[in-house]
């Protein structure tokens, strides 16, 4: 049997729909559906929804809660999809949870773009969850960063490899 994947969503630029010029946004239904639907994933998947939040209003109340999400649910490959200002720090706290593989990801550009690289990390965050070792993990740019190993670089807009 194939072992299902669990994706979690906590909001993040992946979800955000925005409304006028001026930036207003609001964090809106999760994306994570209708892209595997789009991809025609045949991989048996289940997504919950944990919360509807940018990054930057993370809690850790709320990454407390992400974590016992993870140690609670019956998957062992688990993707979250999250904002990018705070996935690190997110990653930090999962760094305890031991017997899963858990790929945290997200995107730079809202999944209702045109041009989102949502779609692809996505992607790349579900064959990681089946394909890597237990341990925590961010997907982004095209690569796959083991969670100590990794920053957003502002400047660059871009998650880069730490020594």
């Amino acid at each position: 049997m194939i072992a299902p994947i669990l994706v979690l969503t906590t909001g993040g630029t992946i979800d955000k729909q925005y409304f006028d010029a001026l930036s207003e946004y609001q964090i809106a239904e999760p994306m994570v559906s209708a892209l595997l639907k789009t991809a025609r994933v045949t991989h048996p998947f289940r997504i919950a929804e944990l919360m509807r939040k940018d990054s930057l209003e993370l809690t850790d109340d709320d990454r407390t809660a992400i974590r016992v999400a993870v140690e609670q649910a019956p998957e062992v490959s688990i993707v979250v999809t999250h904002g990018t200002d705070t996935m690190v720090q997110t990653a930090a706290a999962l760094e305890e949870v031991e017997g899963r593989t858990i790929v945290l990801v997200g995107a730079l550009a809202p999944a209702r773009f045109a041009e989102s690289d949502a779609a692809f990390n996505l992607g790349m965050a579900f064959a990681s969850a089946q394909a890597l070792p237990p341990g925590v993990y961010i997907t982004m740019n095209g690569t796959v960063f083991p969670a100590r190993q990794v920053v957003k670089d502002r400047k660059r807009n871009a998650f880069v490899a730490t020594d």
